[in-house]
């Protein structure tokens, strides 16, 4: 298929492509809980004809177009859940259902690969092998639904598999590709410390466990400062802290929480037990004790050298140097790394900033938005790369 015919047809989707966005967007669904969501999906994708469609899970949808002459299969990604967020934009369209928001932009992930879909249905009699269209649930929470999509089967027989992701803080239609890492493995933790408590006015008394946990807290920022070394990034962050029920009472114990960030599998392996040794340094200093919990979460997303070589020099082809671009790799997680373990494949961005740069608000924020006119981009991309990397 030449690139003008391509860009007509997406040109003719485009119109359903924001509509279909917009509704994901009105009516957003939690991780595990995309019921509506998945429904919508399955029958849109059915008004289609021409696939196989199927619901591997209970929320996640799959669909198969087998092209008239036999080749390899290309397994391509966009994901549905929504966040437990309060909607804070004025959009016509925005979020109906009450704590809950569309603000990491898996609506027009969605919304892109039903437009990718619905062209390459009509294209068929030109593929070559397979196309795999992968609605995946439950990105947002661990263990995640690409771990239940692999071990329900999805990626069998599959030889390739890309994804996009909108990226709210970079230029509208902006592609950012690189190989190797670029999101980091997730994991989290918690921490106890536990001493005695007592009353505020004696704590001569007592074993303070929120002093104990305070200075716990800030020696465990010396794991990234001074235990490893400045080109390996880590992230070490604590997001919350329990502890204690009155002014007047030193608490017998203080918990806190966060999560690590890291792509080096030999720091991720490491960073428990610096952790560990700091935490008991501190509390055997004061004479108290801890207890510890470390939970690995999503594999890093690392993305194939060979395909992403051929992904960046397809979308050039398409859309110039100027627009694609080096990828910024992010210590944010993904899941799509679940799929990457089953076949070589590329996880890349589409800028989607939404009005004057100082305006655009980054995921997960309740005033987060895309522009739109990211969502052509991102569908040209899934059906050109169809095209290239099928061949």
């Amino acid at each position: 298929m030449t690139q003008h015919a391509i860009s007509r047809l997406v040109d003719e989707v485009t119109a359903d492509v924001i509509a279909w966005r917009r509704h994901l967007h009105r009516h957003p669904e939690l991780s595990f809980q995309e019921t509506n969501t998945s429904q919508y999906v399955y029958d849109t994708l059915a008004s289609f004809g021409g696939l196989e469609i199927s619901r591997p899970t209970k929320t996640s949808v799959v669909a198969r177009l087998v092209g008239h002459k036999p080749g390899k299969t290309l397994a391509i990604r966009a994901d549905m859940d929504a966040l437990p967020i309060t909607e804070e934009t004025s959009f016509e369209f925005a979020s109906e259902n009450p704590g809950v928001m569309h603000a990491c932009g898996h609506d027009g992930h969605t919304a892109m690969l039903l437009g990718a879909a619905k062209v390459l249905v009509g294209l068929k009699e030109h593929i070559e092998g397979e196309v795999r269209f992968l609605f995946q649930h439950a990105e947002e929470l661990f263990p995640g639904g690409a771990k239940q999509m692999v071990e329900a089967g999805v990626m069998e027989d599959v030889d390739l598999v890309i994804g996009i992701h909108l990226r709210s803080t970079d230029e509208p239609g902006r592609i950012g590709v690189k190989a190797g890492p670029v999101n980091a493995a997730p994991d989290t933790f918690r921490a106890t410390i536990i001493g005695s408590g007592g009353h505020a006015a004696y704590p001569h008394t007592t074993v303070d466990s929120v002093a104990i946990a305070a200075q716990a807290i800030t020696n465990l920022q010396h794991v990234v400062a001074r235990n490893t070394n400045p080109f390996d990034p880590l992230v070490l962050s604590i997001t919350q802290i329990f502890g204690g029920t009155a002014d007047n009472v030193i608490p017998g114990s203080c918990e806190f929480r966060g999560t690590v960030r890291s792509y080096n599998p030999a720091l991720r392996q490491s960073t428990p037990e610096l952790m560990e040794r700091v935490i008991r340094g501190v509390t055997e200093a004061h004479g108290a004790s801890y207890e510890f919990e470390y939970v690995k979460g999503y594999a890093p997303v690392i993305n194939d050298e060979r395909v992403t070589q051929v992904v960046r020099e397809a979308l050039t082809e398409v859309f110039g140097e100027e627009v694609v671009v080096d990828g910024t790799p992010t210590m944010g997680g993904e899941d799509f790394s679940a799929f990457q373990t089953e076949a070589p494949g590329t996880f890349f961005t589409v800028g989607a900033g939404y009005g004057p740069a100082d305006t655009w608000y980054p995921h997960h924020h309740p005033k987060f938005a895309i522009d739109e006119a990211a969502l052509p981009v991102g569908v040209q991309s899934f059906v050109h790369l169809a095209f290239k990397l099928l061949s």
